[in-house]
């Protein structure tokens, strides 16, 4: 059995749970203090985009939100100008050759999500929550994928400290449900709590 499938809470009452997370002022203080953090090394990061590769180091993206609504993504760019998946998108492989000498390591740290705490302040995202996905993707959920769309995405989430881009992107949806129906406070600071060793241990959380 998969992580994530396992040391669950009980589940509760089938139908729209209407649970809360953790509050706009967390995610507003936690966004603040981690682009505090990060900003010296995304400005390093910046300059090593440039200087590896022709293009801009942000890479914006239109993503789906709460509940389908489309905002532009900031992130980090990792792959070669020209790559940017079309359609439904391509998932990045091992040794995938769209992605730069650069974005190989911010990939491996995590580093080139970190803009994303722009999002947060912006309000289009959530420190936790299901990761934004491409609107082509949300045309192809079923009724109940798009339960995932009840809640705003996030910079990590369930999905995300239970196995990640390693694991089939229909369970990572059956997972982000099923933090949609068990969304808590307690459940949030334990993704972040997970996150954080993930990152200490140098394991990333988006492939």
């Amino acid at each position: 059995m998969r992580q994530g499938t396992t040391d669950r809470p009980p589940r509760p009452p089938a139908g729209k749970s209407g649970r809360r997370g953790l509050p706009r002022v967390v995610d507003l203080a936690l966004a603040a203090a981690g682009l505090a953090v990060t900003t010296p090394f995304l400005l390093i990061a910046a300059l090593a985009i440039r200087l590896d590769s022709r293009g801009p180091a942000i890479y914006r993206q239109p993503r789906a939100g709460a509940d389908g609504e489309v905002f532009e993504l900031y992130k980090l760019r990792t792959m070669r100008l020209g790559a940017d998946p079309v359609g439904v998108g391509t998932p990045v492989l091992e040794g995938d050759p769209r992605v730069t000498r650069v974005g190989r390591l911010l990939r491996r740290l995590s580093l080139d999500e970190a803009p994303n705490l722009i999002n947060v302040v912006r309000g289009e995202m959530a420190i936790v929550g299901p990761r934004p996905t491409l609107p082509a993707q949300v045309e192809l959920y079923t009724p109940r994928q798009r339960r995932r769309l009840e809640v705003k995405p996030g910079l990590t989430g369930w999905a995300q400290v239970n196995g990640r881009a390693g694991i089939p992107w229909e369970e990572r949806i059956e997972l982000d449900v099923w933090y949609v129906d068990h969304r808590s406070p307690a459940l949030d600071l334990r993704i972040l709590a997970r996150t954080v060793r993930l990152l200490l241990t140098g394991h990333g959380l988006y492939g």
